[in-house]
């Protein structure tokens, strides 16, 4: 982050506690004149496990090499198998301590029942583990306390970041937790919590931002007008509607990207890469043949829709969650709105892998092409 210099004269609210947030206190902390943090729920804040690269390692490294690590964290966070964790960092130790819980007698020979009880079990060694880290850190006891998540990890967005603890050691560094409610208001001056005003010179917002895959086309202020005059946010009014998280059905050559209704893997741009892969053949392909347009029909659409919306793991685990975006803020849609749900039941690396053996068969099933 660069110089803040001039906060030095500044009281400097921040509201939330969130990925975004995180990031920027300990800078703020550092430069502001007085910082407030104004938190709803706290974060899970494990260490950020970063470490400087080996230069006589990185020079032996092989074309492919970010393929193979992409594929391999990948493969580690949908329990698939590997021989060796290439990334070790805090996202992929949680699902190593699964494998050496079981020790080595793998998932086919655990019913339902025990695997879930195995996978709460590791949630609290790891959630005890990240709560101790707060008291062996965080100086003032109501402080720590207040800075301790009660809700497993993947309720909501876990966080790694080693300077955000020791910030609330800065004697400018106050947080003020709303116990879940939130602030109560803003005035001219500052922000109001359970009846005592905070006056400060700025506020950042870090409260996040609404993920709900169905309503992109009002967030962007763009509307998308389909075959037969029906608009994409009319049609997806009640939910998303996807063939394959890739296309809808009335909508020909429009193609979408992201987390709709795909293979959901925890890495963004690895995502993204396979989805522009994926379409990039089917475009050459139809180039190709001939083919002007490609939509899905009804009936593909319907299928594929009942697949990914089917309860799941993560249905249950989620509906015991506190509120966040990865639960539709705890909505009764959670199951088409929630950021975890909604999604290629087999996970990532089978849904690319379905979209591979479609590509192959070259018969465009369930889609409309002209």
């Amino acid at each position: 982050m660069g110089n803040l210099d001039k906060l030095g004269d500044k009281r400097v609210a921040v509201i939330g506690t969130g990925a975004t947030a995180i990031q920027s206190i300990p800078h703020l902390g550092a430069a502001a004149k007085q910082l407030y943090v104004f938190q709803r729920t706290p974060s899970s804040v494990d260490e950020r496990r970063n470490r400087e690269t080996d230069p006589d390692w990185f020079k032996s490294l092989q074309p492919g090499w970010q393929q193979d690590r992409n594929d391999n964290f990948t493969k580690l966070l949908v329990g698939v198998a590997v021989e060796e964790d290439l990334v070790n960092d805090g996202w992929t130790e949680l699902f190593k301590s699964l494998g050496e819980l079981m020790d080595g007698s793998g998932s086919a020979n655990l019913s339902v029942a025990e695997l879930k009880l195995l996978g709460e079990i590791v949630d609290y060694q790891h959630d005890n583990r990240v709560r101790a880290r707060i008291d062996d850190t965080v100086k003032d006891k109501a402080t720590a306390e207040a800075l301790k998540h009660w809700y497993r990890p993947w309720c909501k967005r876990p966080c790694f970041n080693d300077d955000y603890l020791p910030s609330f050691n800065r004697p400018n560094v106050k947080l003020v937790d709303t116990g879940g409610k939130g602030v109560d208001r803003l005035t001219e001056k500052g922000v109001v919590v359970d009846g005592v005003e905070y006056e400060v010179d700025c506020i950042i917002f870090a409260t996040g931002f609404e993920v709900s895959r169905a309503t992109y086309t009002r967030q962007a202020a763009m509307e998308v007008i389909g075959r037969s005059g029906e608009t994409l946010g009319n049609y997806w009014a009640k939910g998303m509607r996807t063939s394959h998280g890739l296309m809808a059905h009335g909508f020909p050559n429009l193609y979408h990207m992201g987390f709709t209704q795909t293979g959901y893997t925890p890495n963004f741009t690895y995502q993204l890469d396979k989805q522009a892969q994926h379409l990039a053949k089917v475009f050459n392909e139809a180039q190709q043949r001939g083919l002007k347009a490609l939509e899905p029909t009804l009936k593909a659409e319907e299928d594929y829709l009942a697949l990914v919306l089917a309860p799941t793991a993560m249905t249950e685990y989620l509906a015991s969650c506190t509120p966040g975006y990865y639960n539709a803020e705890g909505s009764a849609n959670a199951e088409n709105d929630g950021f975890l749900q909604g999604h290629y039941p087999e996970g990532g690396l089978k849904f690319y892998e379905m979209l591979a053996e479609w590509r192959a068969k070259g018969d465009y099933a369930g889609l409309i092409v002209r």
